[in-house]
């Protein structure tokens, strides 16, 4: 009998010995799919609880899959090649430890974002621009299955009473998923993937986000122990500025950072990364970016990081920044320098303090010395479009200088292509700088 033939069965012996073992028994087109689940049967007839142990080690796997691919085309040796029975058995791990069809795409270093838009629509992000692929899950369960799989490792559920969560993979990438009856049209997932090479001064430079004056400014400016804060809109790249920005803290501080998801990879020796926690099941345990800023106050900080501020936490941030932690970073969602100013007085209202807004505001001016406003724009780049200093007030107005502004070459017509130039204005904290031993060129100024 050809291999074909003995494609199309399913041992039934198998069936009985699986029992408690949940083994995909959905029809799927094609022989190649009913191999993958006939092996897969054996595997568990073979392995049994084991299959699924967390201690399974990848290698033994997947000599254990070969193992079975051999014996399950045995006597008709010509019928799969070798680079069939190697694609066979790295979709089979992928399946067993992995995230199915979306392993290949993760293991793809060209892809910065994956978007599933239901179990037949799979886009990516590369280089900026979103992208569609022919990578599809074999149905709606098949999708939630996956779901459930990366929602499980981090202690979390996602049901119809909770259609919609957070994680994070074992690489630190981000994931989002939503579900019926919240997706309408079948369930979502996101993931913003986690960088594995870090990216370095040279690389911001190379890739246009910013210019050699302009970081030198900012490298002056972190070892100056000014507050800055990075605003952006999403997939801006700011937590790649961040990241940048916070290699320039000299080694012998102490940082703690603060995110809801680890993402900064800093390589100073002397870092307590901290992370929010949602709630469990039962509602309870819930740590939020607030409590984590709270806390880092008592742990002795030079320098205060926080991936993002969104919430109440942004009230904290400011005390922080106002009562010796000078040197923080942190970004924010915002259009623009001055709008990120406001999103942050919008923040501090969520506290529930009955502040009058021009308190805040002097809180925001006291507090914050710049803000690195970035774009990604319309090709895919990204660029760092202002850098602007917090001057003081003006009544009630907050006052704000461009000291770097990116200038559009129209020479280039529908590809936006541009410099981040210097506006000829000196920042005026630049005395501030020389107390603490920090000489600014004056010449990052001109233009």
């Amino acid at each position: 009998m050809g291999l074909a033939e003995r494609l199309g069965q399913v041992s039934g012996a198998s069936a009985a010995q699986v029992a408690g073992v949940e083994v995909n028994v959905e029809h799927r087109l094609g022989a190649r799919e009913q191999f993958k689940r006939d092996v897969h049967a054996r595997l568990v007839e073979r392995l049994g609880s084991q299959l699924y142990s967390a201690d399974l080690d990848r290698a033994a796997l997947q000599d254990a899959v070969f193992d079975v691919i051999q014996e399950a085309v045995k006597g008709d040796e010509e019928s799969l090649s070798s680079t069939e029975r190697s694609r066979l058995v790295q979709e089979i791990i992928d399946d067993i430890l992995g995230l199915g069809p979306l392993e290949p795409l993760l293991r793809d270093s060209s892809i910065t974002e994956i978007m599933v838009n239901g179990y037949d629509h799979v886009y990516v992000e590369r280089r900026g621009r979103i992208e569609p692929t022919n990578v599809r899950f074999v149905n709606e369960r098949h999708l939630r299955e996956i779901i459930d799989r990366i929602v499980s490792r981090v202690g979390r559920r996602v049901d119809e009473a909770s259609p919609m969560v957070d994680a994070r993979l074992p690489d630190g990438s981000r994931v989002n998923a939503v579900i019926r009856p919240v997706a309408v049209d079948g369930s979502s997932l996101t993931i913003r993937k986690f960088a594995r090479e870090i990216m370095g001064v040279e690389d911001l430079i190379a890739l246009g986000t910013m210019t050699p004056k302009s970081l030198q400014f900012l490298r002056d400016c972190v070892v100056g122990r000014r507050n800055i804060l990075i605003s952006g809109g999403t997939g801006s790249g700011k937590t790649t500025t961040l990241n940048v920005l916070s290699s320039f803290i000299p080694e012998d501080q102490r940082i703690v950072t603060i995110e809801d998801a680890a993402e900064l990879q800093l390589e100073q020796p002397h870092v307590v990364r901290l992370e929010s926690r949602p709630a469990n099941i039962e509602g309870a345990g819930a740590i939020s970016i607030r409590d984590l800023v709270r806390n880092s106050l008592r742990m002795r900080p030079d320098r205060i990081i926080i991936g993002e501020v969104r919430d109440a936490a942004a009230l904290d941030m400011l005390q922080a920044m106002n009562t010796g932690h000078d040197g923080s970073l942190s970004t924010v969602h915002a259009n623009s320098p001055r709008d990120a100013l406001s999103r942050i007085e919008t923040m501090v209202l969520m506290a529930g303090l009955d502040l009058p807004i021009r308190v805040i505001r002097e809180q925001i001016v006291s507090a914050i010395d710049l803000v690195v406003h970035q774009m990604r724009l319309r090709d895919g780049s990204r660029h760092v479009m202002q850098i602007a200093e917090v001057v003081g007030m003006d009544g009630d107005v907050i006052l704000m200088d461009d000291i770097f502004e990116f200038e559009f070459d129209e020479a280039h017509g529908m590809q936006p292509r541009g410099t981040l130039l210097p506006t000829g204005i000196v920042p005026g904290f630049l005395g501030e700088l020389r107390d603490r031993g920090v000489d600014v060129d004056p010449g990052l100024f001109q233009r």
